[in-house]
């Protein structure tokens, strides 16, 4: 099985403490992960595990292979 991440650029989020003098940063929002033999396969696995997404305004989706499931955390500060 291969591993994908979904995104998207529509929509809007906010840094912490956003009333701050730093303007808000242009982001991707993640908008979920799933598994498939490929990208479509792993796209509507995602949907079947994230129906509540199709009562949204969302309209584009990118899908990136993750090359494996992973995770490492950093801190900025």
């Amino acid at each position: 099985m291969r591993h994908f991440i979904f995104l998207t650029q529509e929509g809007y989020t906010f840094q912490p403490n956003s009333e701050s003098a730093i303007p808000d940063i242009e982001n991707l929002q993640v908008l979920g992960t799933a598994s498939g033999t490929d990208e479509q396969n792993a796209f509507d696995n995602f949907i079947k595990e994230s129906e509540y997404l199709l009562d949204t305004d969302y309209k584009e989706v990118v899908a990136m292979e993750l090359k494996d499931e992973r995770q490492y955390y950093f801190k900025i500060k």
